[in-house]
């Protein structure tokens, strides 16, 4: 079976290990064109015993496993693992999920595979890690999404948090693994060098399933989800649930004219008609005689009604649809995010095709997964023999070569170094998206204008910029330009015509009615690739809906399985930031693929990603169950499905509380040993998952008197070993608790921003979830804390230097640009680890043409400020670095990076150039 043709991976190779944890790792590579190679022993892997089954099928290997190969090898004889090494060796990835130390005992481990293919990608998936404190433990999807602390802000107020449907912390992995994966891809195409990526599930989800250390959307006003009041906080207010003739509908209005549709659909009551309440702090406060006036203008109305009208008058509003519904959208069915294939041999189920797509087409599912072996014949008869790759020095694109020759050694870098983006995505999706390239090396320029500022700048504190904003834009540059002026599209197409990457996250259609599409960009740059993001798609019966994460939450079927099963309408999704972040790292996948296939042909290319199609996808063994069995996915709460016990136990003190998770037999007598009731082990009726299933009520009696009057930092971890399966620490708190900002995130990488006002002492995610030999971390990952100096360059700039006439937005002033009035403006920043002092801002004559840049995204020398007499404004501008983590904290704005000494080629000096209109 070939590679498929037209996909940016196609040609690479993946061996694929992956059995139980992330599987979705490598089906996500082959949907983009790789080859995927799954092993599995004699009799295949437990995986494809894994609830659900339908007739002997088992629904997750099914969709976890579509467009793959199959072989199969015995990994405890020696003629296994030399087949193993023999396809190692013709390979680019290879991916696997044993416990750390597994492979190595085999013979199998990271360096033996780099030893034989030094070129070769090892992508390792564990629970905690190769390193560190937590190593050997075991984690399930429940356990991390309790460490990780998304349970922390998912629940009603004053009862037990409520674990989320799905197996959203794996899936989540999977695609970050996917990033990883390939960032150290590219940087093999640019020095030969393979690499030991080592991902761990539990830092993944603590950085991005509704990370409580990163960008925030309105949902909490700006303030970090580490200053949230203790418990869950009371959401139903932000994006408001009502019920109307045949369910549900949840709208969320936020801006200004939204409201003023709101206003208008209501009749204009006088009581609202103060224009105090275009402010959304305003609405928040009158919210309860809101929520009565609006119940009852929905109550008699169906979904559709109000949906239609609601789109009429500009106010965001969708149905809470069931997964049934989904499957039967016109919306998705028309988009070809929902397809009628077979799933298995004689087994035919309407399935989530895929994350992304490519070119205008869909990068997702083509073939049913593999039978055990089914291509055993096929694969090894290929005998693709490892070939050294070394680098092509003049074109930076990897090449084989017959001689046998150890690639020169090179200090760890930033892939992306060179590679300029364009960025002009907006909230929580579209930082995200350029924040990762950024953090990479990328040089990201911002884009924003005084008339559209990015929402996420406002806070409901006292920061002139929220702190989530400043922590979603790091290293990025800053400048404003209006799209919508003639002179600004002309600046924005100068700078396109020498850009790598432009990313967008608009309603669809805006940048084509702009005259800035990508037929348009491509004629002056070939190469050029536009990755955009939006909520439902750019194409679909749906696709001009105002769409935000809460909407598209709820027209995904997500909203209706997320909540609280004891709970009239108990929806507990309101605060959370799903599936944003998991969007922009989809997005980031495809675009550099994309630039991996770029480097291939010279040829440039579309990436789009349709946030509600990555719930669909990390879902889609629920939908697939569904379309074979109507009504089976339907909202669990806290109640595992699949075994017992499993649930949110209290513990002692104020709102604490554990998760257990036993996942099969032996975990079950592990468990039962740990709590002291070996008893129940005995049990005959408790041996199998059914019998523990049936009598859920007796185990949850039994686990939860036991962790009740446990104390959760000391108790439990006394009583737990390494090597048994038990819930660690579910935190109760604020986003966070102590064990996040513990041993085993600091150990990985997490730094602490410590003694910045308005960002407090917390932890900060600062490069990729994983730790790569030669790929550095994300910029600023070594900055530790306030007060070491030789690691940070401070300097502030007053607010009321920077703007003349600051516009209102939220409350604060406008910052989306680096100076007011200025017809344009050049900001020419020397910037070097460790340099200290002021940096002037030039001002622009417009007329004057932008400077010339090489390639590697650095200013012409010939073309220096001084050099064209630009007069340096009498205000200077001075800009606040801490290594490239940008901190934007009440008086000082945050608009720029420091560039790593990995970038400069000889002189210490770094001159980049901002445009601005």
């Amino acid at each position: 079976m070939p590679a498929a043709r037209g996909l940016p991976l196609a040609g690479l190779r993946v061996i694929d290990l992956a059995d139980g944890k992330a599987e979705m790792c490598g089906r996500f590579l082959a949907d983009l064109g790789a080859d995927v190679i799954r092993v599995e022993p004699p009799g295949g892997a437990p995986t494809r015993h894994r609830e659900p089954v339908h007739d002997g099928v088992s629904l997750y290997f099914a969709t976890h496993n579509a467009n793959k190969r199959g072989v199969t090898l015995d990994l405890r004889d020696p003629a296994g693992r030399d087949r193993l090494l023999d396809l190692a060796a013709g390979a680019d990835f290879l991916i696997e999920t044993e416990r750390p130390g597994t492979l190595d005992g085999l013979g199998l481990g990271a360096d033996t595979l780099l030893a034989r293919n030094p070129a070769l990608v090892v992508v390792s998936i564990t629970d905690f890690g190769q390193t560190g404190p937590y190593r050997d433990w075991i984690g399930t999807d429940w356990t991390h999404m309790a460490l990780g602390g998304v349970l922390s802000r998912s629940g009603i107020p004053g009862r037990e948090p409520v674990m989320p449907p799905g197996p959203l912390a794996y899936e989540s992995a999977a695609v970050q693994a996917a990033w990883a994966g390939l960032l150290a891809y590219l940087n093999r195409l640019d020095t030969g060098r393979g690499d030991h990526v080592d991902c761990s599930v539990y830092e993944m989800t603590a950085q991005v399933l509704d990370p409580g250390f990163g960008m925030g959307g309105s949902a909490t006003g700006g303030v970090p989800a580490t200053r949230l009041p203790r418990g869950r906080p009371q959401a139903g207010d932000l994006y408001p649930i009502f019920p109307c003739a045949d369910g549900y509908v949840r709208i969320c209005v936020l801006a200004k004219r939204q409201w003023r549709g709101m206003f208008g659909w209501l009749g204009e009551p006088a009581e609202f008609a103060d224009p105090k309440y275009d402010s959304m702090g305003a609405r928040f406060g009158a919210a309860e005689r809101l929520r009565v006036l609006m119940g009852d203008l929905f109550r008699d109305r169906t979904r559709d009604e109000l949906v239609a009208q609601g789109q009429e008058r500009g106010v965001p509003i969708a149905a809470l649809l069931d997964p049934g519904e989904v499957l039967d959208s016109p919306h998705f069915r028309a988009r070809g995010s929902l397809l009628d294939t077979e799933v298995a041999p004689g087994l035919t189920g309407r399935v989530p095709s895929g994350y992304v797509e490519v070119n205008g087409v869909r990068a997702g599912f083509r073939h049913r997964a593999p039978e055990p072996g089914e291509h055993d014949d096929e694969v090894f008869a290929e005998g693709r023999p490892g070939r050294p790759v070394t680098p092509d020095t003049a074109s930076g694109t990897a090449v084989t070569s017959d001689a046998t020759s150890e690639s020169a050694e090179v200090a760890p870098r930033r892939p992306l170094d060179g590679l300029r983006v364009l960025d002009l995505g907006v909230i929580v999706v579209g930082a995200e998206l350029g924040r990762l390239l950024a953090d990479q090396g990328a040089e990201v320029i911002k884009i924003e204008s005084r008339a559209y500022p990015d929402g996420s700048r406002q806070s409901l504190g006292d920061e002139v910029i929220s702190v989530g904003f400043a922590w979603g834009h790091r290293n990025k540059l800053s400048a404003g330009i209006n799209l919508r002026s003639p002179e600004g599209l002309e600046l924005f197409k100068r700078l396109a015509a020498d850009s790598d990457v432009i990313l967008s996250n608009f309603k669809p259609g805006t940048l084509e009615s702009l005259g800035l599409g990508h037929d348009v960009i491509s004629e002056l740059n070939p190469g050029i690739i536009m990755a955009d993001s939006s909520a439902l798609g750019p194409t679909g019966p749906w696709s001009r809906r105002m769409g935000y994460g809460p909407l598209v939450r709820a027209s995904a079927g997500l909203t209706g399985l997320w909540r609280d099963t004891e709970v009239e309408a108990g929806f507990c999704d309101g605060i959370t930031i799903y599936p944003d972040h998991i969007a922009a790292r989809v997005g980031a996948v495809a675009v550099l693929a994309a630039l991996i296939e770029r480097r291939r042909t010279g040829k440039g290319g579309t990436v789009s990603v349709a946030q509600a199609e990555t719930i669909l996808t990390q879902l889609s063994t629920g939908f697939l169950r569904e379309s074979l069995e109507p009504g089976s996915f339907t909202a669990h709460g806290n109640s595992g499905e699949w075994d017992a016990p499993q649930g949110v136990y209290p513990c002692a003190g104020d709102d604490e509380w554990c998760v257990v998770s036993v996942d099969g037999d032996e975990q079950w007598r592990a468990l039962c040993e740990v709590i002291g009731r070996t008893d129940l082990s005995a049990d005959a009726r408790l041996a199998t998952a059914a019998g523990r299933r049936a009598h859920r009520d007796l185990l949850d009696a039994a686990v939860g008197g036991q962790i009740l009057g446990e104390d959760l930092h000391t108790g439990l971890r006394r009583r737990v070993r390494d090597d048994r399966p038990f819930a660690r620490l579910a935190p109760g708190r604020r986003g966070q608790g102590d064990d996040v900002a513990g041993p085993a995130l600091l150990h990985a990488g997490q730094e602490t921003l410590d003694g910045q006002e308005g960002a407090g002492q917390v932890p900060v995610d600062v490069g990729p979830p994983a730790l790569l030999r030669d790929v550095l971390d994300g910029q600023g990952a070594a900055f530790r804390a306030a007060g070491v100096d030789d690691q940070h360059v401070e300097a502030a700039v007053p607010v009321e230097d920077l703007l003349a006439d600051p516009v209102e937005v939220g409350g604060d002033g406008d910052v989306s640009g680096h100076a007011d009035g200025l017809a344009a403006e050049v900001v020419d920043a020397r910037l070097d680890r460790g340099e200290r002092g002021l940096v002037p801002a030039v001002q622009h004559d417009p007329g004057a043409g932008l400077r010339e840049r090489g390639r590697d995204g650095r200013a012409d020398p010939s073309g220096a400020a001084g050099d064209q007499g630009d007069p340096v404004l009498e205000k200077a501008h001075r800009l606040s670095f801490l290594r490239g983590q940008a901190v934007a904290v009440r008086t000082m704005i945050v608009t720029a990076r420091a560039v790593s000494s990995t970038r400069q080629n000889s002189a210490s000096d770094r001159v980049t150039t901002l445009f601005a209109r």
